[in-house]
């Protein structure tokens, strides 16, 4: 008896963390092709090339967030990613990659400073002034993103980028640790590693239209 309720509370705390970021997030994911509208997309970063350019899994958020402006649904685009060192800076290759392929520079807007989830969803609502938005990332992050954006204040969808190769396996592993921190944040609302001041130009962009 002892140990089946030991087990029972070790399998509640490693896997009750996913369990109420599913529930909670039902019915708030969508593919590219039937996402509701939102005035933003936020793609939050995946990594970048040795060259510098994003990796496929960021490339395959950034096209999903261009087809989203393409049609309409939404009228600017968030870049948050990991611009830590001068040398490694996700969001000025995020940004180059949509203006490249024909996103109007004005309608992408960067945070330097979304070292991760949290960070980037709390930046969002607090230095951005995002309320509804919709969160571009792969299936095996979605809801994780889509509850913290929702627990930072966002109305927030998601749309799940498909993964290149299919290959994400090991991703939907690190889902594990990566819900009990999510939940931890959610209940304790650390602040993110940086915050500072409000920034008023994807203000100035949804204003103009």
């Amino acid at each position: 008896m002892l140990i089946a309720s030991a087990v029972a509370f070790v399998l509640g705390v490693l896997f009750g963390p996913l369990l109420w970021i599913r529930v909670s997030t039902g019915g708030g994911v969508y593919g590219v092709a039937d996402a509701p509208s939102a005035p933003v997309a936020i793609v939050l970063g995946a990594g970048l090339r040795s060259d510098g350019t994003p990796k496929p899994y960021l490339e395959a958020r950034l096209a999903d967030a261009r087809t989203l402006y393409e049609s309409g649904r939404v009228r600017a685009i968030l870049v948050s990613g990991d611009h830590g060192t001068p040398h490694h800076d996700e969001v000025a290759a995020m940004t180059t990659w949509l203006v490249d392929r024909g996103v109007p520079a004005e309608r992408v807007v960067a945070d330097h400073a979304g070292f991760d989830t949290y960070d980037s969803c709390v930046r969002a609502r607090e230095i951005f002034g995002v309320s509804k938005a919709v969160v571009v990332t792969q299936g095996f992050h979605i809801r994780r993103a889509v509850f913290l954006c929702r627990n930072a204040g966002i109305e927030a969808v998601g749309v799940a980028s498909e993964a290149p190769g299919g290959n994400d396996g090991k991703y939907w592993l690190r889902e594990v640790p990566a819900a009990i921190k999510a939940v931890f944040d959610a209940v304790f609302d650390p602040d993110p590693r940086f915050l500072g001041p409000r920034e008023h130009g994807l203000d100035q962009v949804l204003a103009e239209g």
